[in-house]
């Protein structure tokens, strides 16, 4: 159970037939978002979004403790769905779990297509849904943002982990009970999902006091730049 806990799925942990089914689940879901990413990226999100896959990348290699023995780890999806979109986003954890699986053996290459579709497609949709639905708190303020990605990074964690456990019933290989990996995993995960949404809340809200601009979420609203702060006059920018 202590590898499953880290949400990286290892080799062997689900049967062939599963880790070719979310493979191809994977494949289409990454060329779907490969396409809607065109019409989000330009001159500004570009480098963001490269920035945001390097931030990621560095926080999942760092474990924060959740229980003795059990320690979790920044997800990201919803963090970079916030700041670039959810097409664009999905591709960043993409490949920050490709170098992972084939530079460092963190998540197993056969169950590559599992890991993809948990952390960067199901995961991350889910939380850019959760923020989509609390944008209008989002655009209230430094406290209204901070909320929408501290609940959006929350649900993207446990959902992500809900997606192994439907995988672990269609096809797992780890010689523990359904009913077991279910609960364990989840619940240890609603934990981590706690720490993902406070480091998702500072990043956000520090990212958009400086260039809110910069935060899709943030895009088309009417009041986008009441976040950033007159250096002069300390008051709001209109």
């Amino acid at each position: 159970m202590q590898t499953t806990l880290a949400m990286h799925v290892s080799d062997g942990l689900l049967d062939a037939r599963t880790s070719v089914l979310f493979l191809v689940v994977a494949a289409l879901g990454v060329a779907v978002a490969l396409h809607r990413a065109r019409r989000d990226l330009d001159d500004r999100t570009a480098p963001l979004a490269g920035l945001v896959a390097a931030f990621v990348f560095a926080a999942q290699m760092l474990n924060f403790p959740v229980l003795p023995g059990v320690s979790g780890h920044l997800l990201g999806g919803a963090l970079a769905a916030i700041l670039v979109g959810p097409w664009v986003g999905a591709l960043c954890v993409t490949i920050v779990l490709v170098v992972q699986a084939l530079l460092f053996a963190d998540g197993g290459v056969t169950a590559l297509g599992a890991n993809i579709t948990n952390m960067a497609l199901v995961g991350t949709a889910a939380g850019f849904l959760v923020a989509l639905a609390l944008r209008p708190l989002a655009v209230r303020g430094k406290g209204g943002l901070a909320a929408a990605a501290f609940l959006s990074a929350l649900v993207n964690t446990v959902i992500a982990s809900g997606g192994f456990v439907l995988e672990y019933g269609i096809g797992g290989q780890g010689g523990v009970a359904f009913g077991t990996v279910a609960a364990a995993i989840i619940g240890v995960h609603v934990l981590i999902g706690l720490g993902e949404g406070v480091i998702t809340a500072v990043t956000v809200t520090s990212v958009a006091a400086v260039r809110p601009d910069l935060v899709h979420l943030l895009r088309g609203t009417a009041r986008p730049l009441e976040l950033r702060t007159s250096p002069l006059t300390g008051g709001n920018r209109a």
